[in-house]
């Protein structure tokens, strides 16, 4: 469906299902250079058992118009004006890598509003490199490069996708390829410059679902220990053998993830 926040023409996946406000909602939030085509499973399920399921492109991704914005403050409170768009009082936010500390945000600012969290593949902070920063600066395709082979573990480069035919480094990066000129740095930026996450953790008041890829190197469950310490009440779920693209390689365990913790 489209709709339009801040005068722009925004893009979200509903499975074509109109909004019922007596149904609980849930809004998927995607990670750097992605796009709503991420929560491909998740969103359709939801959708299709009793939720209104809205899986964004966020401003300057997908079919999404206006800029990418450069801070996951900015990305925070447009997630809250989409929320007035749709009409809904109260959501739970699932978001996956800079989507997952946009949700977080989003939920320490509004914590009447956000009934649940779920983190995919998240850290706090999520440092991005410096030869990373300049290559997206650059628009350089290099950046893409090392993106697909950081965000997939070892097993997922070499193939493995569940559905027969499916390649999930390609996929990968020909959707980092749609994206639009400027945009990987801008989500990158948002990332590297997010500074207050812990502090945000402390201010979060609904329940907390973390989901890690044992073998992320963008952002390492070791890493989200110290973020599960912050947060009142949290589980934690750690996919052995996963990367970053915890969607993508292990697509069933985060939904069933999702529908134990959001059920």
């Amino acid at each position: 469906m489209y709709l339009t926040v801040d005068s722009k023409k925004i893009y979200a996946y509903t499975a074509n299902r109109a909004f019922d406000a007596s149904k609980p909602t849930v809004v998927f939030i995607h990670g750097a250079a992605n796009d709503h085509s991420v929560w491909a499973l998740q969103s359709r399920y939801y959708a299709y058992h009793g939720w209104n399921a809205f899986a964004v492109d966020l401003p300057g991704h997908g079919k999404s118009a206006g800029a990418a914005y450069r801070s996951v403050g900015d990305l925070a409170a447009w997630t809250t004006r989409f929320l007035d768009a749709v009409g809904a009082d109260k959501a739970a936010l699932v978001g996956h890598s800079m989507g997952s500390l946009v949700a977080m945000e989003a939920a320490a600012r509004n914590p009447q509003r956000v009934r649940k969290l779920a983190m995919i593949g998240t850290s706090v902070p999520i440092e991005v490199s410096e030869p990373l920063l300049n290559a997206s600066k650059a628009n350089d395709h290099l950046a893409y490069e090392l993106i697909n082979v950081y965000a997939h573990s070892n097993t997922a480069q070499l193939g493995g996708n569940r559905v027969p035919g499916m390649w999930m480094m390609g996929s990968a990066m020909r959707l980092m390829e749609r994206s639009g000129d400027g945009v990987l740095h801008a989500d990158f930026s948002a990332c590297n410059d997010y500074v207050s996450g812990l502090q945000a953790a402390q201010d979060v008041k609904c329940p907390v679902l973390l989901v890690l890829g044992k073998r992320d190197l963008m952002t390492p469950a070791k890493v989200a220990k110290e973020l599960a310490a912050k947060l009142a009440a949290v589980k934690v779920v750690t996919l052995d053998g996963t990367g970053h693209a915890v969607m993508a390689e292990r697509p069933d365990a985060v939904l069933d993830s999702l529908i134990a913790f959001l059920d």
